[in-house]
């Protein structure tokens, strides 16, 4: 029976949970939303031994997907994800790099697959459900393992926040329809990690988010 391990990799100066994911036994994982600080995301690669198999984007935001070009030619593996409503932002890394005067080796990103609401994909020998959650970016989404009540939620929910909207393509309306009606129904019992900061459980957010409750 696999068993998922987790370990984030905080990358660029936005602090985004780069977040490795893999089987113990196995060593096979994935590489989700590699930002940047791509000489960081390797050394954590080494040191855990993982055999990496693909790179999984939840958003096409700079500090998602700036060091995912980078990744892919490291480790001869596909970028997948996210859904094609973010092709504008992926293809626009370097401009908005550049607009942040943020130096480095961000690179625009061509995902080998874009995902659709409905689809799967394995993480470590387990299946995870593909959500569409738009709101933060237009093609965001969201991996979720029912038989692990876990999900990945990149940036549509924090801890006691959620993702920002201000943003070219973000829409509040959208992002807090995306949260009640495609992620608080997975179960209270559902633990979350997020693109920044720590994680928690839906349950919580369904009781002490502000932003929820209206």
């Amino acid at each position: 029976m696999p068993k998922l391990n987790i370990a984030i990799v905080p990358v660029t100066p936005f602090e985004q949970n780069c977040t490795l994911m893999w089987d113990e036994d196995t060593k096979r994982g994935v590489i989700v939303d590699p930002g940047g600080d791509t000489d960081r995301i390797r050394e954590a690669v080494n040191e855990i031994g993982m055999d990496v198999t693909a790179v999984l984007l939840t958003h096409g935001h700079l500090d998602h997907v700036g060091g995912a070009m980078e990744i892919k030619a490291d480790y001869d593996v596909q970028i997948i994800g996210p859904h094609i409503d973010d092709k504008p932002l992926c293809e626009a890394v370097e401009t908005v790099a550049k607009q942040y005067n943020m130096p480095g080796t961000f690179k625009n990103v061509m995902p080998d697959q874009w995902l659709e609401e409905g689809d799967t994909v394995d993480i470590a020998g387990f299946e995870f459900e593909v959500l569409h959650c738009p709101g933060h970016a237009p093609g965001h989404v969201v991996f979720f393992s029912d038989e692990l009540n876990f999900a990945h939620v990149g940036d549509v929910l924090f801890s006691g926040s959620i993702g920002r909207t201000d943003l070219p393509g973000g829409n509040h309306d959208d992002l807090i329809r995306s949260i009640k009606t495609k992620l608080l129904p997975l179960g209270d019992e559902v633990t979350f990690l997020c693109g920044h900061g720590q994680g928690g459980t839906f349950g919580e957010e369904r009781q002490h988010n502000p932003f929820l409750k209206a």
